[in-house]
């Protein structure tokens, strides 16, 4: 168990549909990233963009870019993260990947599928949460449209990072601001959000906030509006412990059952 967590978030562009120049691209952000890194998270569909069009760019979990993933994170020695485009048994996912050193890998199915954009026709949405244990710390993933819905997200699982990967675009970002922040503080837990930037096929414009909020909704790390950005911190676990003892708000959670 470890008190900090070194996290690295890349804030980038993405080539439309194009799997094998977005690799290259986070080849050359990947070269900015720290030595002492625990976890590096990529954005949502990062090797595609936000793609309705599956059969162009999705891949199987033995496909070129899980070899891709596991040999960065050999080679950073570090956790490295994103979702894709992955198809299974005939049925695609927008899939967050969670892949370690070791090879071991854990993933998250888009719960909340965005039906704006009729995701949910062409990919099939999915139906647990997951929560990772890494280093002592339990990580929740999730993916874009996910965060606007806190009951999923909720913290019954007393997790320490919440993690949003997003194509989030430029007219709604003033919602994804407030819903980051909103989620650190309800769950009282660092919360991630790691979106793109640049112009889509599509001609939306994805103005990148990546951000991380500490437990009480405190901003500890920004990155650049509009840029490509490869960002630092530590993340702290006494942090976490000394507000949850202090103010014991996840205490008075309301008792529910959620059906999926």
């Amino acid at each position: 168990m470890s008190d900090q967590l070194h996290v690295c978030i890349i804030q980038s562009q993405l080539e439309w549909e194009n799997p094998k120049k977005n690799l290259k691209r986070f080849d050359k952000h990947i070269e900015s990233v720290a030595k002492e890194t625990d976890v590096v998270v990529l954005p949502e569909m990062f090797t595609s963009g936000f793609t309705m069009n599956p059969s162009a760019v999705a891949e199987s979990m033995n496909g070129d870019t899980i070899s891709w993933l596991k040999e960065k994170a050999q080679q950073l020695n570090a956790v490295i993260t994103g979702s894709m485009v992955i198809e299974e048994n005939s049925t695609y996912y927008n899939r967050l990947l969670w892949v370690e050193p070791s090879g071991d890998i854990q993933h998250y199915n888009k719960r909340h599928t965005f039906t704006l954009a009729g995701e949910h026709r062409v990919y099939k949405g999915g139906e647990k949460k997951a929560i990772i244990n890494y280093k002592g710390w339990k990580i929740c993933p999730l993916i874009c449209y996910d965060l606007r819905f806190p009951v999923w997200a909720r913290n019954t699982e007393d997790y320490d990072v919440l993690l949003y990967v997003a194509n989030w675009p430029k007219p709604r970002i003033s919602a994804w601001d407030a819903l980051l922040k909103a989620r650190a503080i309800e769950n009282m837990t660092y919360c991630i959000g790691v979106n793109r930037v640049g112009l889509d096929n599509n001609g939306h414009h994805y103005p990148g906030h990546s951000v991380i909020y500490d437990g009480l909704g405190e901003n500890i790390l920004q990155t650049t509006k509009d840029k490509e950005a490869v960002k630092s911190i530590s993340l702290e676990k006494s942090h976490l412990e000394t507000i949850r003892q202090k103010l014991r708000f996840l205490e008075d959670r309301d008792q529910f059952n959620l059906q999926v």
